[in-house]
């Protein structure tokens, strides 16, 4: 089995309310993979590219600190069988020199990968049966879906829900009054557009 190594480009919103793609690309190629995931596993996964630091631990970040305080590391994610249009991962995880593979969602097993800075693999196989060189022409759920291609969005990293104009004209200092006031209530997907902005700017 001929291992490629994948990386996180880019989350975008999806076709569906509430939906969002994921693009996974592979590091020394061209081929990218799209695949379709729920709103709080993509907001997990952009919260942590990112850097926004929760104000209390999501679910992921729970199963982090679990890992850590057992001597539990995630070596490596593998996204090893697509079927039916679904994707299957397993998380590699080590404890004691005793390796353990567990199954798990996709969009869950990504969310960990970014968390414990492991690297993320699929087969060979499956990026030439799904994979896309450069444009992607169709979106995956743990589904593959024809769309036209206005549809997929530029890559990036987001989370809708407000527009980073509204920001704009706003100084760095208020930025930062507004950033700590959205971590506090959990608003993520406003935290991340405040962040965005900031960036940005430099």
């Amino acid at each position: 089995m001929n291992k490629v190594q994948l990386s996180v480009i880019g989350l975008t919103s999806g076709q569906t309310q509430g939906s969002y793609t994921l693009i996974l690309g592979e590091k020394n190629g061209r081929r990218k993979l799209a695949i379709i995931i729920g709103s709080f596993e993509a907001q997990s996964i952009a919260i942590e590219i990112e850097k926004i630091v929760p104000f209390r631990p999501m679910t992921h970040d729970l199963f982090v600190s679990l890992s850590h305080l057992f001597d539990i590391e995630l070596q490596e994610v593998m996204i090893h069988k697509l079927q039916e249009g679904v994707f299957y991962a397993k998380l590699v995880c080590v404890k004691n020199a005793e390796t353990h593979d567990i199954d798990a969602r996709t969009s869950d097993a990504i969310a960990l990968a970014v968390r414990f800075k492991c690297p993320v693999y699929t087969t060979d196989e499956i990026m030439l049966a799904a994979g896309h060189e450069i444009n992607i022409e169709e979106k995956t759920e743990e589904e593959n879906y024809d769309l036209p291609e206005e549809d997929i969005e530029q890559e990036r990293i987001l989370i809708p829900g407000l527009e980073l104009d509204e920001f704009s004209a706003l100084s760095h200092e208020e930025l930062n009054i507004l950033l700590d006031e959205a971590i506090k209530i959990e608003d993520y997907q406003r935290a991340a557009l405040i962040r965005d902005e900031m960036n940005k700017r430099g």
